[in-house]
């Protein structure tokens, strides 16, 4: 069984060729460009996106050189465009999961956030998908059909209109509880009326492409990128979690049957649904992580993510940064957040303003995972992790010291194809149990505390107090940080 598995990200899509007796035969990757815009815009050209996951998928076939049995395919989880059902045609451009143009529309339904939070698990904020879908419909079009990026590049695929239920949980739109859109949901969006796509299971086959070459291809594994990561870094178990460090970092801990309502203002989502029903998970999100050291790369600080450990002071000094390009996410959802440092003397040198921005990286991740424990009542043993800015030691150290867990690495990168090209297989084989369908794997490295539980307080509490010095005054409803 030979699975061609696409993750179709934010800064590029990359195609994997998983086989169970081979593993990973060939990778392919091919870089896409988001603009990022004033006023908080960040747009993608649909058409780069479809050119990418075929390119991709292409060259990865053809190193690998063998038969293809089916294609699955990861996807950004909240970007949406506006397209045509008839001929396919994109109407708008992609607006991605960090754009915060719809700022606005949620302001304007602030009223109704307890209402939403109860019906989906999320938290009313333009990362999710309805207000973005909103915006587009009030601004750009009202032609065709608005959903998000996997629908519309299942539908170039395949014909079909769906999408699967972690997808569709991402979305603002839809019960949680009994994995359906919600009409009433739509309406408060100013979406009623709307044509939303068929909700289906990650081990279901939705149809075949030819888009590859080698014949009519089943597509099957549809999942959010992150749950994708998830579920392939063995995360089966109830409490078990995860952190992928990409453009940005999102930590997730699977909470079995149970939708979790988080106090804590985590999220919570369908983690995936297979063999009949859904898993669910709990989630946090860090807006800038890569995105970030692009940025420092931009002023010139490095040259590049490699020099992050080259450049970095050893320890953390006294100059503190919050990296909040994008805003903040959980506990403070805070859209119109910026960034900063503090603490900068004569004295300060690059080399601890790299340092900094590591260590704030880290320090939302290590608040992200106090709130899951909060959230599930109980301790997390361990940190498993994936993703590129994994390769940075001083980032990963800084991330078990503040966290007070050890960080295991993923090895490899290939974490979220590989649980997409999992449910793949269930879906090709209706026997195959979910625990076999994942291959077995030991961490590449385990980074263990070297700070006392006391050094990493007493830096929670400065970097928190960096945090509530650089918001600005909020409207009533904006949540601010945790004690």
């Amino acid at each position: 069984m030979n699975v061609l598995a696409i993750d179709q990200g934010t800064s590029g899509t990359k195609a994997i060729v998983f086989s169970p007796d081979g593993g990973v035969l060939a990778v392919a990757e091919v870089p896409v460009r988001p603009r990022y815009l004033e006023g908080g815009g960040v747009e993608q050209d649909p058409a780069e996106l479809l050119d990418s996951v075929l390119l991709s998928g292409r060259q990865a076939m053809a190193a690998a050189g063998r038969p293809i049995d089916a294609v699955a395919l990861a996807n950004q989880g909240e970007t949406v465009l506006a397209w045509d059902p008839g001929t396919g045609r994109p109407l708008s451009e992609a607006v991605v999961w960090q754009d915060r143009r719809s700022e606005s529309i949620c302001a304007e339904l602030a009223g109704h956030s307890a209402e939403i939070a109860a019906r989906t698990g999320l938290v009313l904020d333009p990362y999710f998908s309805a207000p973005k879908m909103a915006w587009l419909r009030r601004n750009v079009t009202r032609a065709g059909v608005v959903t998000t990026t996997d629908t519309w590049l299942v539908h170039q695929l395949t014909g079909e209109f769906v999408t699967d239920a972690s997808t569709a949980s991402r979305s603002l739109l839809m019960d949680l509880d009994a994995v359906a859109w919600s009409l009433g949901l739509a309406e408060l969006f100013g979406l009623a009326g709307e044509a939303l796509p068929r909700i289906v299971a990650s081990d279901e086959v939705v149809g075949t492409t030819a888009l590859f070459g080698g014949g009519d291809l089943p597509v099957a594994g549809l999942v959010v990128d992150q749950q994708a990561a998830l579920l392939a870094q063995n995360c089966l178990e109830p409490g078990t979690s995860k952190c992928t460090f990409g453009t940005g970092a999102f930590l997730l801990a699977n909470t079995g049957d149970r939708a979790v309502r988080s106090p804590a203002g985590l999220t919570s989502s369908v983690a995936w649904q297979a063999r009949g029903g859904p898993t669910y998970c709990i989630d946090g999100q860090v807006y800038t992580a890569a995105s970030a050291v692009r940025w420092i790369q931009q002023l010139g600080l490095i040259s590049g993510p490699a020099d992050l450990d080259l450049v970095a002071a050893d320890d953390a000094s006294s100059v503190l940064c919050v990296p909040a390009l994008a805003g903040l996410a959980a506990p403070w959802w805070r859209p119109d957040a910026g960034a900063s440092f503090t603490g900068l003397t004569l004295s300060s040198g690059r080399e601890h303003l790299v340092a900094a921005v590591l260590y704030g990286i880290a320090a939302q991740v290590a608040e992200l995972g106090r709130l899951v424990e909060q959230s599930l009542g109980q301790p997390l043993a361990v940190l498993r992790v994936d993703g590129g800015l994994t390769r940075s030691r001083r980032l990963m150290q800084a991330q078990a010291d503040l966290s007070q867990l050890p960080v295991e690495v993923y090895p490899g990168e290939h974490a979220t194809p590989m649980g997409a090209a999992a449910l793949a297989m269930l879906a090709l084989d209706p026997t195959l149990a979910l625990a076999d369908a994942l291959p077995s794997w030991t961490p590449d490295v385990t980074y263990v505390p070297r700070w006392s539980s006391d050094e990493a307080e007493s830096f929670r509490h400065r970097w928190l107090a960096a945090v509530d010095a650089s918001l600005p005054p909020g409207p009533p409803g904006m949540t601010g940080v945790l004690a």
